[in-house]
């Protein structure tokens, strides 16, 4: 049965049994030093709105709220530490962690899970790339997520090959019709999109990431039946993904609107440790 629980991570995490959870996916703050936020919208049909829809019919959009967050701390690695030794105690020991992050953090959290997990269950970066937003006349302009894969056992871990997504060839007349048709598997390079800004999959949680990239990671490193964990759980993304595909699933946040949240997408209650 899924989980929701709005808490601090740490008042929960040592309480949950070390082997449980086959599968962690965590998505903390990037520590930006920024507060994050996203403008809440309703659409309503209007003759002279300001935005074009099916057909050509017209809505008039109205600004209903902005869901916030600050996303600054003074130590991130302190932050991350206790929570990360709390992660690899709870993976069964077959069982993966995925931390998404952005570049600005992602080469300190490698040193550290390094440290946690050893060098050698180092599996692989992911980069999530994605082609939306505004273009930098300074400097390349940062267009893509790091998500770091560590196995707690180097040597066996769950990779559902089968379950793999196929994706279409960059040059589908260089491998011919038959392989075309197929598709190939994803590299460690996933080109996928933002959750579109006006789609059914948005909530209006301003760090929400697509569904189709929760979806490639429990598929492939969780079977039907494990549990997986999330426990900076925002929108609930990892929990719609897991419920999808026949697993269990933990979700913590101590957001307030992220558990609404949560709890609305999953059509469940939550309960609190605060």
């Amino acid at each position: 049965m899924p989980q929701i629980i709005h808490a601090d991570n740490m008042t929960v995490l040592p309480t949950l049994p070390s082997g449980s959870a086959r599968l962690i996916y965590i998505d903390p703050p990037f520590n930006t030093g920024k507060r994050q936020s996203l403008a809440q919208i309703k659409t309503i049909m209007d003759d002279n709105g300001d935005r074009t829809g099916f057909k050509g019919r017209r809505y008039r959009t109205e600004k209903v709220g902005v869901q916030s967050f600050d996303d600054s701390f003074d130590d991130f690695i302190s932050f991350l530490e206790p929570r990360l030794k709390e992660a690899y105690r709870i993976l069964t020991p077959d069982g993966s962690l995925f931390l998404h992050i952005d570049y600005r953090e992602v080469h300190y959290v490698k040193i550290l899970l390094d440290e946690i997990f050893g060098r050698d269950s180092f599996i692989n970066e992911i980069i999530w790339s994605y082609d939306y937003g505004a273009r930098s006349k300074s400097r390349w302009s940062a267009k893509h997520d790091n998500i770091l894969w560590y196995a707690k056992d180097p040597d066996n871990y769950v990779f559902n090959y089968d379950a793999i997504d196929h994706i279409p060839y960059m040059a589908p007349g260089l491998v011919g019709e038959e392989k075309a048709k197929l598709g190939k598997t994803p590299t460690d390079v996933w080109w996928h999109t933002i959750v579109p800004t006006n789609g059914k999959e948005r909530t209006g949680y301003p760090t929400q990431k697509p569904l189709g990239i929760l979806e490639r990671i429990i598929k492939v490193h969780s079977n039907p039946g494990d549990t997986v964990l999330d426990f900076f759980a925002g929108s609930g993304t990892t929990g719609v993904a897991a419920i999808s595909h026949g697993r269990d699933c933990i979700l913590i946040d101590n957001n307030h609107e992220a558990v609404r949240i949560m709890t609305d997408r999953l059509g469940i209650s939550g309960h609190s440790d605060c």
